[in-house]
């Protein structure tokens, strides 16, 4: 309670009379902003009729922690900015195409852009938000999209093949360059640490090549094909092991043998069987020896198995040709784009069963139909309001809203 007619902001002067309410009076430490008394705002420098030790108070937006979802803040004397982490975008990284995911039935939603996303659909769906039931007797694999994932099958682990089976099915390539990279065709193993002792059971292609490969515990056992027949529009591949030996039949070539190393004889995997790519694949995941770097590209089918050689041979899958899980997986000739119309230049990416349309700049949205604000975040070049400013779009243009403090055709001065 201050008894003279003058208001004393952070300490008194040791000159003044005061009744303490409890306590002792200590100078406040801190900073004091839009002072009002009775709704009257008082300009508390240029109205003060004196003061000591006070200056101008500057703390600095960091210390605030302005930036969500893990974001950086960083600042210098005259401007901050948050450094966001990847996928997470805005002034204050609170953006994320991804939040209100728009994809159904499971999708997987990745954010194509800082406004825009890409549905990757599950196994039988298809279109730009997944919501089109497809139909696939032969799938359809894409490779490793432009995002980094892989398309795929997944089957329930395969029982009883320990110490026998079969395989046989058919492949068609996208094209003929799919067939000199590291294509994973098939695999089932233990989890896969990259140890030399895990058991696993694995074919692809290298360098034009089928490899058929296992390990029983003791060392892997390898069956290397003869370079493709590129003439021909389907392959089929025949293969088996009994025991320690394997074999390998792909088209009309002649049947090719192996003998795995040491003494084990029996395979034991406990993983789903995987087709034409695995799930969140990276070659460290793969036992050695199964280092194919990429999903197959092109068609997968027939693929049958038997675990004795008076046994009927019957489709992976429980029920029986029902995969488990899988993703962009489409329908062989089947091209998801002709059912999508990209407008104003966009082109259509096919992706298995995922689809989207790639915009020509200035455009965005699922089919390119919206125009992009030269105040968008992925706008090229950005705006330039600075120190927290709103970019506000015009007709010809734009204008900077500046923040209280800032001033300027870009609020750059203070």
């Amino acid at each position: 309670q201050i008894t003279f007619g003058s208001i004393f902001l952070g300490n008194v002067p040791v000159h003044a009379e005061v009744h303490q309410c409890a306590g002792q009076i200590r100078g406040y430490k801190g900073c004091i902003r839009d002072f009002q008394v009775n709704n009257k705002e008082l300009f508390i420098i240029d109205e003060a009729l004196g003061g000591r030790n006070v200056e101008n108070c500057n703390v600095p937006i960091c210390d605030y922690n302005p930036c969500r979802n893990g974001g950086t803040c960083a600042s210098d004397a005259e401007n901050w900015f948050c450094e966001c982490p990847k996928l997470y975008s805005g002034k204050l990284c609170q953006f994320l195409s991804c939040d209100e995911n728009p994809c159904g039935n499971g999708a997987t939603c990745f954010p194509k852009s800082k406004q825009d996303a890409v549905c990757l659909c599950p196994y039988g769906r298809s279109g730009i938000l997944c919501k089109d039931a497809i139909n696939i007797t032969q799938p359809s694999f894409s490779g490793t999209d432009v995002f980094g994932y892989t398309s795929f099958l997944a089957y329930s682990a395969i029982p009883n093949i320990t110490f026998y089976y079969e395989f046989r099915l058919k492949f068609q390539l996208a094209n003929h360059h799919s067939a000199l990279q590291d294509n994973l065709i098939f695999f089932t193993g233990q989890k896969g640490k990259g140890l030399n002792g895990d058991d696993f059971l694995v074919l692809g292609l290298h360098n034009g090549r089928v490899i058929y490969s296992y390990n029983l515990g003791s060392g892997i056992a390898s069956v290397i094909s003869k370079p493709l027949d590129l003439t021909l529009n389907i392959h089929v591949i025949h293969l088996g092991r009994s025991l320690q030996k394997g074999w390998l039949k792909v088209d009309d070539q002649k049947n090719k043998s192996v003998t795995s190393p040491g003494r084990l004889v029996g395979l034991n995997v406990f993983s789903q069987f995987y087709v034409g790519g695995y799930r969140e694949y990276t070659p460290e995941l793969l036992p050695k020896g199964s280092r194919f770097k990429s999903s197959f590209q092109g068609c997968i089918f027939d693929v049958q198995i038997r675990m004795d050689k008076n046994q009927e041979f019957r489709s992976p899958g429980t029920p029986e040709g029902h995969p488990n899980d899988g993703r962009s997986v489409g329908q062989c000739k089947d091209s998801p784009c002709s059912l999508i119309k990209c407008r104003n230049g966009g082109k259509c990416i096919e992706s298995g069963s995922t689809v989207y349309c790639d915009c020509l700049s200035g455009w965005k949205g699922a089919f390119c139909t919206e125009t992009m604000s030269v105040c968008d975040p992925e706008h090229d070049p950005p705006h330039l309001c600075k120190q927290g400013g709103t970019c506000v779009p015009l007709p010809n243009g734009y204008t900077c809203h500046c923040p209280l403090g800032t001033t300027g055709t870009f609020c750059e001065q203070g």
